[in-house]
């Protein structure tokens, strides 16, 4: 109630809690799961940088054959044949394989460590163990990084797959794996 020397207000401060931002689900939840879908991109991308020059390289010797060379118009037409065969086969891989790739590679996380499944012709199934990962990386090329992807580089005890690489995730993801896989606690011995 207000008095008669001046008016007194009421202030009352409500704290409002921000909300909290979501929790990330845990990446070893034992679930398989596939690379980012923008992996196939980045996959054509690069072979096309690979395949455009070699097919052009490939093509001058016809051409300086077709040309300069004595050899007839039959020897040129072999030639030619061979180019468009071979220039056909590296198209086809470089736009074809990413995806086929893509379809046959997943990796499952869980508290014990990685399974890694890949290959289109020959399959294979790759088990890191979390108790013999030594220290892991995760890289970005240029390609990757325009796309927001990387590679997650595992290096383990051993000889035989002592260094497994993973491409294709997206660089978070791969970030919080890599925090996932690394030793720590009281036991490392680093």
């Amino acid at each position: 109630m207000p008095n008669g020397s001046g008016s007194s207000t009421l202030s009352a401060v409500i704290s409002v809690p921000e909300p909290a931002a979501p929790a990330q689900p845990s990446v070893a939840d034992g679930v398989e799961r596939r690379l980012d879908p923008r992996f196939i991109g980045v996959q054509r991308m690069s072979r096309w940088l690979f395949v455009a020059p070699f097919s052009l390289a490939l093509f001058i010797p016809v051409a300086l054959s077709a040309l300069f060379g004595s050899g007839g118009l039959l020897i040129v037409g072999l030639q030619a044949g061979v180019w468009a065969v071979l220039a056909g086969l590296l198209v086809w891989w470089a736009q074809s394989w990413p995806a086929k790739t893509y379809a046959r590679t997943s990796y499952r996380i869980d508290q014990s460590g990685m399974e890694i499944k890949r290959g289109v012709v020959w399959r294979r199934v790759i088990n890191v163990p979390r108790s013999r990962v030594q220290h892991t990386d995760v890289s970005q090329g240029p390609l990757e990084r325009g796309s927001d992807l990387g590679t997650l580089v595992i290096f383990t005890a051993g000889t035989h797959y002592a260094r497994v690489h993973l491409s294709g995730l997206q660089h978070g993801t791969a970030l919080r794996i890599r925090d996932h896989l690394l030793p720590g606690g009281a036991d490392d011995a680093v």
